[in-house]
């Protein structure tokens, strides 16, 4: 499958894009290569998977140079955090949507052990092996709707460097035994290394800034991002909303005049069996139990759920901040929070950026990551899945799509070739393309080709032979 012009629907988000640009400042807009290029990449990514400009080039059989195209992603003035929020954009008036969840999580994504020039690398712990890898964490910002999901913000999270050799020092001197009134103070936090709660927080005011008519009707994030802080300034910024997030089993309440930590009172309150429905579908059982009580770690009353399925033997439990919230509705829009999971699954999987993405430098991280995110919102814009949605029928997967769409570009290949002036002459000169791009590489699997050695005896040496 080779690569030419993209399809239309991509042409046309492009140039709606470049629409909105103008209207926004006409000294943004895109020039007819800018245009070009960007429609090249999106088309691109879907035929090969990936942000390589190597692969781009063999797809388009030589038409676009590996040269250009990098010249063009680093150089071509093309205002890129703008382009994703117009993308947004463009999709909240197609589908008319007018309020959502948001929805945040963050996505470890693994290099090679040594990466100076890729952005934002840093070790991460993995959770498959307990063990350590180097690689790069994105924070990503999800609106969830009635209709779709979309990604309308991310950043890239690196800790701070002294904060993590202080945290390894104070952990040798705690092994020691030393108090902690005798160990270093933990250091300041600086602009320069925010941490994933303040990256959020960014990500939620800049979607405020852009989307201010979008009513946000609650926020719901995992454990990491249940501190007081984030949870009362994400309220606070969307017009007191509710937020929803986790608690550790160990945090304190005060019931009363008593302390006690969480497992301790639900283990002496169990819940009570109850029908829910998780993300609209068919009700499941579950165990529930809620109050609305001071969490001492947030100096507030919140509203605290103990939630167990079906087999699970240990709850988990939810806070939330609007205490006018049915227990039900808090657990049923937590729900929602797996969303984010699969939509970075599908993004990793199917949309290029974490196949092959060595774009370096701070410019190759985000550049790399907004166009792998503007063809998430223009799959949206497929008139399929346009019609799908626009229906009330349930939306296409990613992947079925891609496939999809590789196909048409085919077929519309090979009706171009058909409708030439002379198809055989096309067909040879395409042949010879092929050759010369698609170049056979020998392989180091096989021996063909290579001396295996003598595998014998030697006549001479036959006395040493030890019969087992």
């Amino acid at each position: 499958m080779w690569l030419s012009e993209p399809l239309p629907f991509i042409e046309k988000f492009v140039n709606e894009l470049n629409e909105g640009l103008q209207a926004h400042k006409p000294d943004m807009k895109l020039s007819a290569i800018q245009r070009g290029w960007l429609g090249f990449c999106l088309m691109g990514i879907i035929l090969t998977n990936s942000i390589c400009w190597a692969r781009f080039e063999r797809m388009s059989l030589g038409r676009y140079k590996i040269g250009a195209l990098s010249w063009m992603f680093r150089q071509s003035k093309i205002a890129w955090a703008t382009l994703l929020q117009l993308g947004v954009g463009l999709i909240l008036q197609e589908y008319g949507i007018r309020e959502g969840i948001l929805v945040t999580d963050d996505s470890d994504h693994q290099r090679s052990k040594k990466t100076p020039k890729l952005h934002k690398t840093h070790k991460i712990k993995d959770k498959g092996s307990g063990g350590y890898m180097n690689g790069q964490n994105i924070v990503l910002l999800l609106l969830v709707t009635d209709k779709v999901s979309i990604p309308v913000g991310f950043a890239l999270y690196e800790p701070n460097p002294i904060k993590q050799a202080w945290i390894k020092a104070d952990k040798r001197l705690q092994q020691q035994g030393i108090p902690k009134k005798d160990r270093p103070d933990a250091p300041p936090s600086t602009p320069q290394y925010p941490n994933k709660s303040q990256l959020v927080l960014q990500l939620m005011q800049q979607f405020r800034q852009h989307h201010a008519q979008i009513k946000v009707k609650a926020i719901v994030a995992d454990a990491l991002y249940g501190q007081a802080d984030l949870m009362d300034s994400a309220a606070a910024l969307f017009d007191g909303t509710q937020v929803i997030s986790q608690l550790r089993q160990n945090q304190n309440i005060q019931v009363r005049h008593r302390f006690q930590n969480l497992t301790q009172y639900f283990a002496t309150h169990p819940g009570v069996e109850q029908a829910i429905r998780i993300r609209g579908q068919a009700p499941i059982q579950a165990t529930v139990g809620s109050l609305r009580v001071k969490v001492c770690a947030h100096g507030k009353k919140r509203f605290v759920i103990a939630l167990k399925y079906a087999g699970e033997a240990e709850y988990r439990y939810l806070v939330a901040t609007d205490l006018s919230w049915r227990t039900i509705d808090i657990i049923q829009a937590y729900s929602i929070r797996w969303i984010v999971e699969v939509f970075i699954e599908d993004w990793k999987s199917y949309e290029g950026w974490a196949q092959l993405a060595k774009q370096t430098g701070v410019e190759g991280a985000s550049y790399g990551l907004t166009l792998s995110l503007l063809l998430d919102l223009c799959l949206l814009l497929h008139p399929r899945q346009l019609a799908q949605i626009q229906n009330k029928l349930p939306a296409y997967t990613v992947g079925s799509l891609l496939r999809l769409i590789q196909m048409e570009s085919l077929l519309l290949h090979i009706e171009q070739l058909l409708q030439s002036s002379n198809p055989a002459a096309q067909l040879t000169t395409l042949a010879g393309l092929v050759s010369e791009f698609f170049i056979l590489k020998p392989s180091g699997k096989h021996m063909s080709g290579r001396d295996l050695g003598r595998l014998e005896s030697t006549p001479s040496l036959l006395h040493r032979r030890v019969i087992p």
